[in-house]
């Protein structure tokens, strides 16, 4: 019987190939976990948003809600919207799923049928740790994956299996003092969340879980995101307290979403 209020939050952008797969994904063994599912359109340029209006139709059961971010936010822009909404709509955790389809959220079924979440902070999926499965992602870019855990290993002296995949679960009370919102609103949002989980002392746990490259476009520029991760990771090796400061290109000071 379920007794915790889980939000289930999909970020969207420009997948209207994949997103419906991806809430295809919801099936009654996850929703028997998932209290509401909110899907934040990120300002997509193509069918996103047609496609999910139509699912939502087809499937007028499912607790989905489709909100539309006031401008392009960003991937941790996007995270912050679906922090702010669980927290002012009473919600105990956010799992993140992302539109994109590459992962699959039945791999977190053991997470959460056995409440394995509750006794962390946050499950964060991992792509690279033992029991993982890769398809279609090549060996460079794994090799490039596993090196940059070790080395943010090596700085939040913890292990780290992945630095950001598209499958994790968070607790809401992490979110309480929102020591997030000057994290980036890029990709880079996530690397900021395992060092912040070094600096505040959060108790994160790693699971393996499936992934896979097939149709998705990648929004990630390999080279200059690589030399500003390596940047920002030597900055808080040298003074951990940076983490405090302000990554943001551009100050938001509140960040909202409407329903569509």
């Amino acid at each position: 019987m379920q007794t915790d209020k889980i939000l289930l939050f999909i970020p969207a952008y420009n997948c209207e190939k994949q997103i419906v797969r991806v809430l295809d994904q919801l099936t009654p063994a996850i929703m028997a976990f998932v209290s509401k599912v909110i899907v934040v359109n990120n300002r997509s340029t193509d069918g996103t948003e047609e496609a999910v209006l139509d699912y939502m139709h087809a499937h007028a059961l499912l607790p989905i809600t489709l909100l539309r971010n006031r401008e392009n936010y960003g991937l941790g822009g996007s995270h912050k919207v679906a922090f702010k909404y669980a927290k002012e709509h009473g919600y105990d955790y956010v799992m993140v799923l992302h539109g994109d389809d590459q992962g699959c959220v039945s791999d977190f079924l053991p997470v959460l049928s056995k409440g394995y979440y509750r006794k962390h902070d946050c499950v964060l999926g991992a792509r690279f740790m033992p029991g993982s499965h890769l398809e279609g992602y090549s060996l460079i870019r794994t090799f490039g994956n596993i090196v940059y855990d070790f080395l943010f290993a090596y700085v939040t002296h913890r292990r780290i299996y992945d630095l950001g995949s598209g499958l994790n679960i968070y607790n809401v009370k992490m979110f309480e003092d929102e020591f997030y919102k000057k994290f980036p609103d890029n990709l880079m949002f996530n690397y900021l969340m395992v060092m912040a989980a070094e600096y505040y002392g959060h108790d994160i746990k790693f699971y393996p879980i499936s992934w896979r490259e097939d149709d998705q476009v990648s929004n990630v520029k390999m080279a200059s995101q690589a030399t500003k991760v390596l940047k920002m990771l030597a900055e808080y090796y040298r003074d951990p307290s940076v983490i405090t400061g302000e990554y943001r290109d551009k100050v938001i000071e509140s960040y909202e979403a409407d329903p569509v």
